[in-house]
Order: structure tokens, then C-alpha cells, then sequence
């Protein structure tokens, strides 16, 4: 003899059945965000600790462009010394900031150098960058502190890299730089494997986003 189920029970089941499934996906989503908020720690920290190089060159030209890498051999080859002292990015923003003149002055003197008389002009900025690779480096999108040099109309394509920490060294000579000297390795990471944290980031972006207009 079969026995029918009450319907109250049956109610009380499928609710618990709910509340478990609530239960899973709250806690999917309180890990998924304790990660993302790693993760945005981590991408903060990266912007705070690196000073980038930029080399704006003034058109796409063949001739331009391999100015453009004559200008960053000189720079980081005479330019490079002010920094090696700099023990945080701090020390390196302050060391930018007062040898900015020498900095153009190096660019300004290889470009006649080279026979042009294109205008030179360096400049501290703090902008946004997209993502960019250098060698085995991925730096993610951000806004970073950066020295630019700006060659001629400044409109062909550019050339970036990381001033402090040195990671543009090897650009100009054949000496390496140890990152795990100046990274964590939690950036280290970020930096040579960014594909494990596009994602991440980009739920970051999105909640910081949401959380804005939530509070408008």
C-alpha cells in the first residue's frame, strides 16, 4: 500500500532543497569575490610600486621608429644611472621628477644626433595604460606613473617599458634583472602569467563600477 506524502512535507523539502542550493552559491560567491579583491589588491599594489617608461614616436615611419629605439638606448643607457639608488617607487617618482630635464636633454641630443630636427619633450604623467607584454612581463591595464618622452607630432606608435623597477635594463645591455628583488610574489605572478587573472580583474572592474553607481 503505497502512502502519500503530505504536501506540507513535501513543501518543507523542496524549501530546505532551496536553501541548501542558496547556501552553495553564496559561498561560490563569497570565495569568487574574496579572489577578485586579492586580485585587485595585488593589481593596486602593482601600480603603485612601478614607474614606466613611454617612447611616443612622431609618426610610423620605418626612419622614425628606429629613432624612436635610438632615443630609448640613450635614455636607458644615461638616464638609467638616476634610478639606481631609488629603494621604492616613490624614491623613483621623486628622482623623475628632478632629473626630467637631463632625461629630455639625452633624448633631445640623440635626435639631433641622428640629423632631425624634431621637437624632444619629456614629461611626468600618471595615465592609463592598456595591458602591454615587454619580453616575459605582462603589465595589466591600469593607471601607472610614467616618464614620457614625446618625439616630433608624438602620433606613431610607441614603445613602453618599466623604469623602476629596472626591468628596461636589458633593452640596452645584457644584464638581468632578478624580479623577485623588487616583486612580491603574488605580482610576480600577475605579471608572468596574466591570463590567470583577466578575468578577476575584470570582475574588479565591474563591481567597482556597480558599487559607484549603487552609491550615487
Amino acid at each position: 500500500m503505497n502512502r502519500q506524502i503530505p504536501a506540507h512535507t513535501l513543501t518543507e523539502v523542496s524549501y530546505m532543497k532551496k536553501m541548501e542550493i542558496a547556501g552553495i552559491i553564496g559561498m561560490a560567491a563569497a570565495l569568487l569575490i574574496s579572489s577578485v579583491g586579492q586580485s585587485e589588491s595585488v593589481h593596486e599594489s602593482l601600480e603603485e610600486d612601478v614607474l614606466r617608461l613611454h617612447i611616443l614616436a612622431n609618426s610610423d615611419s620605418m626612419e622614425d621608429q628606429q629613432l624612436k629605439y635610438t632615443v630609448r638606448d640613450a635614455v636607458l643607457e644615461k638616464g638609467s644611472v638616476y634610478f639606481e639608488n631609488a629603494a621604492s617607487q616613490e624614491d623613483a617618482k621623486n628622482t623623475a621628477k628632478g632629473c626630467l630635464q637631463s632625461i629630455e636633454e639625452i633624448a633631445r641630443e640623440t635626435v639631433a644626433q641622428a640629423g632631425y630636427d624634431y621637437t624632444v619633450n619629456a614629461e611626468f604623467v600618471t595615465m592609463a595604460f592598456d595591458e602591454r607584454t615587454y619580453e616575459e612581463v605582462t603589465l595589466p591595464a591600469g593607471v601607472y606613473d610614467a616618464i614620457r618622452i614625446n618625439i616630433g607630432s608624438a602620433e606613431g606608435q610607441n614603445w613602453w617599458c618599466v623604469m623602476y623597477p629596472p626591468l628596461c635594463i636589458p633593452a640596452a645591455s645584457d644584464e638581468d634583472v632578478n624580479m623577485e628583488q623588487y616583486f612580491t610574489d603574488e605580482e610576480s605572478e600577475m605579471l608572468r602569467e596574466p591570463q590567470k587573472f583577466r578575468y578577476k580583474l575584470k570582475c574588479a572592474e565591474w563591481l567597482k563600477k556597480f558599487w559607484e553607481e549603487v552609491c550615487e
